[in-house]
């Protein structure tokens, strides 16, 4: 009997863009820092590639994540106490809404027939998103102290298996 094929990427998993993941590493670089940081030394402290992180980083001042300064003693500082920026303030202002279908919001879609309810279900996605990433901090992911909310879900070992089609 042949093996069904693996789908792998943006059609077959839920990805956390690369810049998504980078921004949340440089934020808890800087949150565990007192005083500014440079764009380089986040880059070499969690090995991202320099040039990106920049831009990352200048998306993270106009989205008032991150506040930054020039010269000698410049660079980066958290804009708000770590423990008032959820992880999902900055997927929002890196990646933009969580949950869109093919760029729109769920709640704008409409099917018809057999479809109909689908909707439905994209809108319970967005709540689970939301569920664990609203309620997560970057001061409790750099304490380790993570809320009941991902709890949950890591404690279960079902939830460490990848499930491929």
């Amino acid at each position: 009997m042949a093996e069904k094929p693996v789908h792998v990427g943006q059609n077959g998993d839920m990805q956390i863009p690369a810049k998504a993941e980078y921004a949340i590493r440089a934020l808890l670089t800087l949150a565990a820092s007192n005083g500014s940081v440079s764009a380089e030394h986040l880059a070499q402290e969690q090995e991202l590639p320099a040039k990106f992180l920049g831009a990352i980083m200048s998306d993270l001042r106009r989205g008032g994540l991150v506040t930054s300064q020039r010269g000698p003693e410049g660079g980066f500082k958290l804009a708000r106490d770590p423990d008032s920026i959820v992880i999902a303030d900055i997927l929002r202002v890196v990646s933009g809404p969580m949950a869109g279908v093919r760029g729109m919001r769920p709640e704008t879609l409409i099917y018809e027939g057999e479809a109909k309810h689908l909707r439905d279900v994209w809108i319970a996605v967005r709540g689970t998103l939301r569920e664990v990433l609203e309620h997560v901090t970057l001061g409790q992911v750099l304490r380790g102290e993570l809320p009941e909310a991902v709890t949950r879900f890591t404690s279960d070992p079902d939830t460490w298996v990848t499930r491929v089609i």
